[in-house]
């Protein structure tokens, strides 16, 4: 169908009294806006859909979320009635139309004789996934957007695993949603049936994580110490399970940032509401100054990322990496299990394809193996569940650049909760041994050599950007470099194709992980270079990465490769 039907075909059949209609009745004079609205139906990526708050098929609003639902309740009823009454665990964060939509997800299953089990009021991501498993449910729903500015909204689906869906379950579930003939049309619970079929859950189920998050303490004394902790969750979901979770165990010196704990979908004080952004911190550094605080952690608005400011030499806030705080955390991890003989010989540390080198250097130097995923924490988790069934692996800990870590397995997608108390506590040790996190990632480098990654995105739009995008990695996967500024390509990973070549012989292997638009470039100097679409946003990524005997050189190399690979790509600026 074409867009111009289907936004006909919207007209005709909204009911009179809704939102929509008038919003619609805004952009009919917008031929670009109402094409982009209705060129295509919102898209499933690597972690569901996620889109512009606003009327038709490529937007977030009550009836997209109504479809896929639908496709999620058609999926459930072919496993059965057993899985219908395990029910579907459902949470949602601060963002506008988030409880609404979370409402509409429990309605549409509803229809199909499912139960809901939702959240009383806004959780973090990673405590539905932890519900998912602790309710034995069959399934889990997430309404969130992430860190996606505040007009974007957006919805996660999680398996009975507790983790986000593999591309298998997705593409079943979108095959059933493309089963309805209309969004609008499709049937919704009454609000009397809906009663019968949902159970609202909330602090005993927080509860059950906060026992669970006891259990990754390696030195639960460190609470005591007197490190000046700062928090903020950036109007989003993470104070709330913070507060509980560092009450919990035992730490008293933490100071909230108040303006951003109380939940606003306007993020005001927070315009993009990303811990990687040093904007994002500017009240936490502000608040640090007053209370003389060791380190600023931030949380996005559904918790699941988290970022760390800490003290450099010159006593000033510096902002981490997501590669350096899971280094540090690596780090930590496996010297206190070493030191305490708990460290099994068949841990393994997990890290996504565009997750620095470090992390296997460190991993490595206590004899531990490193294994990549692609990216999306999913990947993680479902080797997890692997591990869990072969007993052949013990997971310790998993990580991706973009600033999620998890080290219990309680959880199975990225729990900015686990990794705040995580960091605390390992500050809190550091500092009793006279250092500071800022000198623990020195000693690092001076050790494994310097990392340094860095990661640009092109933002590009619409129906354009989607084949703009299309034809940077058709250029790159047709006329792969051979050598970049005067360096050698060893070898080129096309995880599109699913092949490994060794550019010097042109010998091809397989690559064991699942097909993926991904290019890897992997050089001489040991740098590499990695490119893919965002599957959230309409943006393409490039991923860089060099390692280097002091942090100029670094920094020289990682300038020098932006640069070329961007005027490649045609997009420099980007």
């Amino acid at each position: 169908m074409l867009w111009r039907e289907k936004y006909e075909q919207w007209l005709q059949q909204l009911p009179a009294n809704d939102p929509l209609r008038e919003q619609l009745s805004d952009i009919q004079q917008d031929e670009r806006k109402l094409e982009d609205s209705f060129y295509k139906n919102l898209e499933f990526g690597t972690g569901g859909m996620r889109g512009i708050l606003g009327p038709g098929t490529n937007r977030m609003n009550i009836y997209t979320v109504r479809k896929a639902a639908y496709g999620l309740g058609a999926f459930i009823e072919s496993q059965g009635e057993g899985a219908k009454q395990c029910g579907v665990a459902i949470a949602y964060d601060s963002r506008h139309q988030s409880q609404e939509f979370a409402l509409e997800v429990a309605k549409t299953l509803g229809a199909f004789g499912i139960r809901s089990f939702v959240y009383e009021s806004l959780r973090p991501t990673p405590l539905l996934s932890f519900a998912v498993r602790h309710l034995s449910a069959v399934a889990g729903v997430m309404i969130t957007a992430s860190h996606n500015p505040p007009e974007y909204n957006g919805l996660k689906m999680y398996g009975d695993d507790g983790a986000q869906l593999p591309p298998e379950a997705a593409d079943l579930i979108v095959g059933y949603m493309d089963q309805a003939e209309s969004e609008i049309t499709i049937e919704t619970i009454s609000e009397e049936g809906l009663n019968k079929l949902l159970t609202w859950i909330g602090n005993d189920v927080d509860q059950a994580y906060l026992e669970k998050l006891k259990m990754i303490q390696l030195n639960p004394e460190a609470a005591q110490s007197e490190l000046s902790i700062v928090f903020t969750g950036l109007h989003g979901t993470g104070t709330l399970m913070a507060k509980k979770a560092f009450d919990t165990l035992g730490y008293r010196n933490v100071t909230y940032v108040e303006e951003q704990s109380i939940p606003d979908p306007e993020f005001t004080t927070a315009p993009s509401p990303n811990p990687e952004e040093p904007e994002a911190f500017r009240l936490a550094i502000e608040t640090g100054k007053k209370v003389n605080a060791d380190i600023l952690l931030a949380t996005d608005p559904d918790a699941d990322r988290l970022g760390i400011a800490v003290r450099n030499q010159e006593g000033e806030y510096i902002l981490l990496t997501g590669n350096q705080i899971g280094a540090i955390l690596i780090e930590y991890i496996l010297d206190q299990k070493q030191q305490k003989n708990m460290l099994p010989e068949n841990g393994v540390i997990m890290k996504t394809i565009v997750t620095t080198e470090m992390a296997r250097a460190i991993a490595s130097r206590y004899g531990i193996d490193t294994i990549d995923t692609l990216t999306g924490f999913k990947f993680i988790a479902e080797k997890i569940q692997e591990f869990e069934k072969t007993n052949n692996k013990t997971f310790l800990f998993g990580y991706e650049e973009s600033y999620g870590f998890l080290a219990g397995d309680f959880v199975r997608d990225k729990d900015a909760i686990q990794a705040a108390v995580l960091l605390a506590e390992a500050a809190s040790h550091y500092t009793n041994e006279g250092l500071s996190l800022y000198e623990v990632l020195i000693e690092i480098f001076n050790t494994v050599g310097y990392h340094k990654e860095t990661t640009r995105s092109l933002k590009l739009e619409g129906k354009d950007g989607a084949e703009q995008i299309r034809s940077i990695l058709g250029s790159f996967r047709a006329e792969p470099p051979k050598t970049i500024n005067g360096v050698n390509v060893l070898t080129i990973e096309d995880y599109q194709t699913g092949k490994k070549i060794d550019v010097r012989t042109s010998q091809q292997t397989m690559l064991v992980l699942p097909n993926s638009n991904v290019i890897k470039y992997i050089l001489e100097d040991g740098s590499w270079i990695c490119i893919r679409p965002s599957g959230t946003e309409p943006k393409i990524k490039f991923y860089y990465g060099v390692k280097a005997e002091d942090s100029a050189i670094a920094a020289e190399r990682i300038s020098a490769l932006v640069e070329t690979i961007l005027e490649r790509a045609a997009v420099k600026g980007a």
